[in-house]
């Protein structure tokens, strides 16, 4: 049976997403679980770059590796190939909502849903700050990856198929 699917979107596909993608592909890979990752942006501003210099930075101090990743843009036809599409804040998740088709739109969701104790909704967008923008995405994606660890291993992920 195929692998259950989870795609991380953000803006311009350089720093949240990609580092969603890399941590989870990491805290996968030590839980044992198989599980197909990928990141994309709501925007193609970035498309075939590599993840920015400072999320790499950062993300690399932590273990997490995001170099091979390169950005793409997000299509519709990814609601139907991903179980669940998790958005980083509301205004990117409003634009999926208007590539998605209505009937997939339960897999389209918030990261931060799996991370209520982190206190905070969104991943915020650390492109235009400083140093510390970095590292508080990384700890709330570290907070969310864990989340989403625990549930699929409880078998209570909202909109991912057991297969």
């Amino acid at each position: 049976m195929p692998a259950p699917r989870i795609l991380f979107f953000c803006m311009g596909n350089i720093c949240r997403s990609p580092t969603a993608e890399g941590v989870m592909r990491a805290k996968l890979a030590a839980a044992g679980l198989d599980v197909e990752v990928d990141s994309a942006g709501t925007h193609g501003y970035h498309v075939g770059a590599p993840p920015d210099e400072r999320s790499q930075e950062h993300a690399l101090k932590r273990g997490y590796d995001l170099s091979p990743l390169r950005a793409r843009q997000l299509q519709a036809r990814d609601f139907e190939r991903f179980d669940l599409v998790l958005g980083m804040d509301d205004d990117n998740l409003a634009h999926a909502a208007r590539l998605c088709p209505p009937a997939r739109r339960d897999r389209l969701k918030l990261l931060m849903r799996y991370a209520p104790q982190a206190g905070n909704p969104h991943v915020p967008d650390p492109y235009y700050g400083g140093e510390a923008g970095f590292e508080d995405v990384l700890d709330l994606v570290e907070a969310a990856c864990d989340g989403l660890i625990a549930a699929l291993r409880d078998g209570r992920l909202p909109g991912v198929q057991r297969r």
